[in-house]
């Protein structure tokens, strides 16, 4: 999702030339503050179709996207316009507090496994009256909780080759790395759907999961194209293994973004181990590969992010696609083993992608109809809570897309279990900024918590942890490189004065990381876990707050 942003605005330009798209990039608006020359040439690949996926946020000078609610890697931002990323003059960000998994193990950055219990919803609906005492649902809270990789991508940011399953490739000096792409293995919880245009697997008692490969058509002398800034890799995890629809950027479509009777559907309280490696796939060839399976249930799904998938990489000189095998980027989980285009530092990590639901007592505006028809603006308590919409505190211009409790997107969909809207709260006044986390591991009128075994490599648990979020960079109104005070969690002036955290704790005799508001083990000091502004991104347009690397303890 994305939200505009007020009084910034990106000065790119691009022209349409015998059908391929040509950068022009205005001179003192360069990307990560370098100085901007020409995009180099590519060879012919497969031509854009008219909707599709060349920019995950959905701005797009050349494709409408197939879905416009995708959860997108947050792209580091540009010195002079506010220290933010804009996508075609829109502010894209997110709010993604994560643990980075530390290890100097070989493998340790391109195979592990992590185990986790999905968490269970109270058994009432959600209640949209008492902002930091409702009854909340996890759609509410995170949309999509993931487990992240970097991966080796010769087309991406920084335009480079890049050698899979090598430390070679991490930045340092003068050295941008090797061409890198962000791995998301993300989780849609139920509730709310349907995928296309909200959040869920168009269930209201089952989660589903996808891959999701963000690249970025830039490179490190700052040019990038406009037509295909974020592309996107998406496929479901399935059964069968064949995903939905096409997963490239030029070819996804709807099917690509609605679950069929092959993905794999899991329920809340399932136990569930996700493997993610280098895979071998014959023909002396390997790719990455994720395979998913459900201890309770006894059923699985994966997916291979393979050529033969139809996934693609992007020419950042035309937007044509490239079918093409993904793999590890990194060979360890090293501390300098990151990607240099992410606001997150990248890696092993686990993450919850939060601030994307506002509940309202009920929605005005309808736009369009049927099983497309949404709502632009929210009433309630939670919306008078923050500043009106509109106005330049609250940053943000609507909530769309918004729906009413009980909608079906025309008989489409299970009913949505609340009035809300999916958007990018950029003035921090939805649920996820008030205390209706879980604090139980059993659901009271909030939530269990996930429950995350420390991942392994090989066998091996990680060393190391770091935790981090990119939260100030959706605090617009407070955070820049001369106001870093303004720089923090909770997000100074959010309503709810409240920020989820990591807890690691003794659950069932089993050592487990949580997340929310769980006070039963070891809270790492709380919001103090996200300790201090990352300089070394902070002065580059990243809004980061992270703690030093630090030894991963056991319960």
């Amino acid at each position: 999702m994305a939200g505009k942003l007020y009084g910034h605005w990106r000065t790119w330009s691009m022209a349409m030339v015998g059908g391929a798209a040509t950068v022009v990039l205005v001179a003192g608006q360069s990307l990560f503050g370098v100085t901007a020359s020409a995009a180099p040439a590519a060879a012919p690949g497969v031509r854009p179709n008219a909707a599709g996926e060349l920019d995950c946020n959905g701005h797009s000078t050349i494709q409408r996207p197939a879905d416009r609610t995708l959860m997108c890697t947050d792209i580091r931002g540009f010195i002079g316009h506010g220290h933010r990323f804009l996508d075609n003059g829109y502010y894209v960000g997110h709010d993604e507090p994560s643990i980075r998994f530390l290890s100097n193990r070989p493998g340790s950055g391109n195979n592990v496994t992590f185990t986790e219990r999905l968490p269970r919803d109270p058994a009432a609906n959600p209640t949209v009256n008492h902002p930091g005492h409702d009854v909340t649902h996890w759609f509410e809270l995170s949309l999509a909780p993931w487990f992240g990789m970097s991966l080796c991508d010769p087309r991406s940011y920084p335009q480079r080759n890049c050698t899979p399953n090598s430390d070679t490739n991490a930045p340092h000096g003068a050295f941008p790395g090797g061409g890198a792409a962000f791995m998301e293995m993300q989780f849609y919880p139920p509730g709310f759907s349907p995928f296309s245009s909200a959040i869920s697997c168009s269930s209201n008692t089952q989660w589903c999961a996808a891959l999701n490969i963000d690249s970025l058509s830039a490179n490190a002398a700052g040019t990038m194209n406009n037509g295909c800034i974020e592309p996107v890799n998406f496929a479901f995890i399935q059964r069968n293994g064949v995903p939905a629809g096409p997963p490239g950027p030029q070819t996804s479509n709807g099917a690509t973004f609605t679950p069929n009777g092959q993905t794999l559907m899991m329920n809340p309280g399932d136990v569930i181990r996700t493997h993610m490696w280098d895979a071998s796939i014959g023909g002396g060839q390997h790719a990455f590969k994720v395979t998913i399976n459900d201890l309770t249930t006894g059923q699985s799904g994966f997916m291979v992010a393979s050529a033969a998938n139809g996934f693609m990489n992007t020419s950042m000189f035309d937007c044509s696609g490239h079918p093409f095998n993904f793999q590890p980027l990194f060979n360890t989980a090293r501390v300098q083993n990151s990607i240099g285009w992410s606001v997150l530092l990248s890696g092993i990590l686990t993450q919850y992608e939060i601030g994307h639901f506002t509940p309202c007592s009920r929605v005005t505006g309808p736009v369009g109809s049927g099983a497309g028809k949404f709502w632009l603006n929210c009433h309630g308590a939670y919306e008078n809570a923050g500043p009106p919409d509109g106005t330049q505190p609250s940053q943000e211009q609507t909530d769309a897309p918004c729906y009413p409790n009980g909608f079906t997107h025309a008989g489409t969909t299970p009913p949505v279990q609340v009035t809300g809207c999916v958007e990018f709260d950029l003035d921090h006044d939805g649920t996820p900024y008030y205390a209706d986390w879980p604090n139980s591991t059993t659901p009271n009128q909030w939530p269990s918590p996930f429950l995350q075994q420390q991942p392994t490599s090989s066998g091996a648990r990680y060393s190391g942890i770091q935790f981090e979020t990119d939260a100030p960079a959706t605090e617009i109104n407070t955070c820049a490189p001369d106001t870093p005070q303004g720089c923090a969690v909770p997000p100074p002036g959010a309503p709810g004065h409240f920020y989820p955290y990591y807890t690691l704790a003794k659950v069932g005799g089993q050592c487990a990381w949580e997340f929310g508001n769980m006070t039963n083990g070891n809270r790492f000091g709380g919001d103090q876990q996200y300790a201090h502004l990352v300089l070394h991104g902070f002065f580059k347009g990243q809004f980061d707050l992270a703690s030093s690397p630090l030894p991963n303890p056991m319960c």
